[in-house]
């Protein structure tokens, strides 16, 4: 797995072989680096370590072979991203899933696993229509109901994905791909949101709509595959039923305050919502124009009245990494400054977190094991 690492983390870096050796002042070649990538050499300790701080990556990064590849990842939003662009995200997910699959370990957890109930075993969707009644479907297997979902997040990190979030290239709000893990490990579900995706209704829409894609992986010639996985997303996140209540059937026009106060509700854009209305013919095509020359004709570029991250608990922010380590820290098997490492923050932040606000006894590193 070394080599696979280094390469990686060198396109990651954007550096050539010639590049990376006159980083490291020379150390090593670029013949030699060529012959670590290759697996034909393997590098000392020393320029191991030269190596890292050089492509400014961990040497857990490149010694660890939890994850063997990722699959299926498409960067489906901006078809201009490069290569780099890619790496650094590959590079990202890879060692956010395995600083997750360490700690799980470490607490002896079992194994998540996606159950999409009865759309496992469906062939294509041949229709905008068949995209709709697959996501009812999924939110009736999974016990949903038809209201409004709290959190998107939460929801996915329960059902057995893997949220991460990454620094995504401009225009990329998220990806789903799958882990393929060394040895017998099942292949693990992950599904990337941008840290550059702050909006709220934007980002339970992009976590919809990469759900759509695990869900509904092939759609029949003919059908465009976006568009059936926004339209997924928008009967995912608003269903039929419960928006024809809330908004009544039969209406020629919409004020604004009525599309706000139901965009909050469903915790989703009010581009988005109205294009539902449309789609659901809960508005018709004529309204839908109007109000696109009127009140909405700013909505695509600005957000009226944003939801803030705070106002849908737990934030729509992955969630279940940092409480899996809090958990590892308080029953003492991880170190302060392992947990420090995974969470990626600074010890002393930590130890905030474990003490509380109020103060307490402070957790020394003598209190956890090395």
């Amino acid at each position: 797995m070394f080599p696979q690492r280094l390469r990686l983390a060198r396109k990651r870096a954007g550096l050539s072989l010639r590049d990376l050796a006159e980083r490291m002042g020379g150390e090593v070649t670029h013949q030699a680096i060529k012959k670590y990538e290759d697996g034909a050499m393997y590098p000392s300790s020393r320029v191991l370590v030269s190596l890292g701080r050089a492509l400014g990556v961990s040497l857990d990064f490149l010694m660890s072979s939890q994850v063997q590849a990722l699959a299926g990842v498409e960067f489906r939003k901006h078809s201009g991203t490069t290569q780099q662009e890619r790496a650094r995200v590959e590079a990202a997910v890879i060692d956010a899933v395995e600083r997750y699959l360490e700690v799980e370990s470490t607490l002896g957890l079992d194994e998540d696993r996606v159950e999409l109930g009865q759309l496992g075993g469906l062939g294509p969707v041949e229709s905008l229509e068949t995209a709709e009644q697959r996501a009812i479907m999924l939110r009736d297997d999974w016990n949903l109901g038809l209201g409004p979902i709290s959190s998107m997040t939460a929801l996915l990190e329960e059902k057995g994905f893997k949220v991460v979030e990454a620094d995504l290239p401009d225009d990329v709000f998220g990806l789903t791909c799958t882990v393929e893990r060394e040895g017998e490990g099942p292949p693990l579900s992950v599904i990337v949101v941008g840290r550059n995706n702050h909006n709220v209704e934007r980002r339970r829409f992009t976590l919809a709509h990469e759900l759509a894609h695990k869900a509904m992986p092939e759609v029949a010639e003919g059908v465009k595959k976006e568009t059936a996985m926004n339209r997924f997303a928008g009967a995912f996140l608003v269903p039929e039923t419960h928006l024809a209540l809330e908004a009544g059937r039969g209406r020629h026009a919409f004020a604004y305050r009525e599309i706000i106060r139901l965009k909050q509700l469903y915790g989703v854009s009010a581009a988005s919502f109205l294009m539902r209305l449309r789609d659901l013919g809960l508005l018709s095509a004529e309204a839908y124009l109007n109000a696109l020359k009127t009140y909405a004709r700013t909505w695509r570029k600005q957000e009226p009245e944003p939801l803030a991250l705070a106002d849908r608990p737990p934030f729509e922010q992955p969630m279940r990494f940092e409480q899996l380590v809090y958990r590892a820290l308080a029953e003492h098997m991880v170190s302060l400054p392992r947990a420090a490492e995974l969470l990626n923050c600074p010890i002393a932040t930590v130890e905030v977190q474990v003490r509380g606000p109020d103060g307490g006894r402070v957790a020394r590193h003598a209190d956890y094991p090395e």
